[in-house]
């Protein structure tokens, strides 16, 4: 099977070892992983924060980046669950664009979602010896639905020992532009986040969404607490 590979922003900028990550963990499942380097944003930040007309231009691009009828598998739940229920309004009246929308509504897929409902390959014998929680991020569990999918995974890790985060369906305050118009309000609720975390006993913070694990990650270093963050992939990817 060969699938075409988006990158995020978060993951391109910031965490470009979780991005080889990812096309290490498709490759052991089997799968050809195409990778268009002309790719760059879905076009939700600007989506998020009313921009519309800026989305749009953005998500042409998208579209035109990815024209193959095929699988586009994507390491972010954020950005896959924006595409499949935002694109069709966005584009509404742009009939033009309809059919290139559908392809693509239809061929976006979280990465979690696609290993084990698409694939169903759970097992990648990867080993991670440490006591993890797991994150679920606000884009995952409501807007694209996933749950059970990261947690099948890492339940077949050599070593790994999850841990439920208490409280977990509660926001770590990311938000996307909430937590740079929201300071304090969104300071609270990472707070409240990486308490939790610290209250399992977890050595790591799991999840598979780059951006909330920043936000995670700039709490927990500015406050040097005994906990660090984690991509999935890069759990996945340890064989």
């Amino acid at each position: 099977m060969v699938v075409d590979l988006f990158i995020p922003c978060f993951i391109d900028q910031l965490y470009p070892s979780t991005g080889w990550n990812v096309v290490k963990i498709l490759e052991k499942a089997g799968v050809e992983v195409n990778y268009n380097p002309r790719q760059t944003c879905c076009g939700q930040p600007t989506y998020n924060s009313g921009y519309w007309d800026a989305s749009r231009k953005v998500a042409e691009k998208f579209l035109k980046d990815f024209p193959n009828d095929r699988p586009i598998v994507i390491p972010a739940a954020s950005c896959a669950g924006y595409i499949r229920n935002h694109y069709p309004e966005l584009f509404k009246e742009h009939p033009d664009k309809k059919k290139d929308v559908d392809r693509v509504c239809k061929n976006v897929v979280e990465l979690t979602d696609f290993l084990v409902n698409h694939l169903k390959f759970e097992n990648f014998e990867a080993c991670f010896p440490h006591k993890v929680t797991y994150h679920d991020a606000c884009s995952a569990l409501r807007e694209y639905g996933i749950k059970d999918e990261p947690r099948r995974l890492l339940s077949n890790v050599e070593g790994l020992k999850l841990r439920e985060l208490p409280d977990n369906t509660t926001c770590c305050g990311f938000g996307g532009t909430f937590m740079v118009k929201y300071v304090p309000v969104s300071t609270a609720m990472v707070e409240q986040k990486v308490e939790n975390a610290l209250s399992t006993g977890a050595e790591y913070i799991v999840s598979t969404e780059a951006s909330c694990l920043l936000n995670i990650e700039s709490f927990i270093k500015k406050n040097e607490l005994p906990i660090k963050t984690i991509h999935i992939a890069d759990v996945l990817a340890r064989f």
